[in-house]
């Protein structure tokens, strides 16, 4: 059973940054890619970011439209931590964001989450 447990959240003015820490069960990655998605009030749940671990040691990340450019997903693989670098963050990023683990996809559009942390609060003031 994977268990994911998410850290870091908080408030944050606009323009600002934040990092998120999800930390996993071992050998989470090797079967896993890592996704993190978030979810407003009255909004659609939303991917934002993906990873996943080549057989050949390179890690590969895709993001959503929205948050290009300005979140950076990445992994310590030896430590089992999975991380979210938001940067010049704005009230629209303001949501609850979840730590998944799921389908080894290196792309969103072929990610699904099997397993979900309990998420962490982000609020971003303008």
């Amino acid at each position: 059973q994977v268990q994911l447990v998410e850290s870091g959240g908080g408030l944050v003015q606009a323009g600002g940054s934040l990092r998120l820490s999800c930390a996993a069960s071992a050998g989470t990655f090797s079967a896993h890619a890592m996704g993190w998605f978030r979810q407003a009030p009255g909004k659609e749940r939303e991917l934002v970011a993906v990873i996943r671990l080549s057989s050949g040691g390179f890690e590969y990340a895709d993001y959503a439209e929205s948050v290009k450019g300005r979140f950076a997903i990445s992994s310590d693989d030896a430590n089992n931590m999975v991380y979210l670098q938001m940067n010049n963050v704005q009230p629209e990023d303001t949501a609850v964001y979840y730590c998944t683990a799921g389908t080894p996809s290196f792309r969103l559009d072929g990610y699904k989450p099997d397993y979900w942390g309990q998420g962490t609060q982000v609020t971003v003031s303008s």
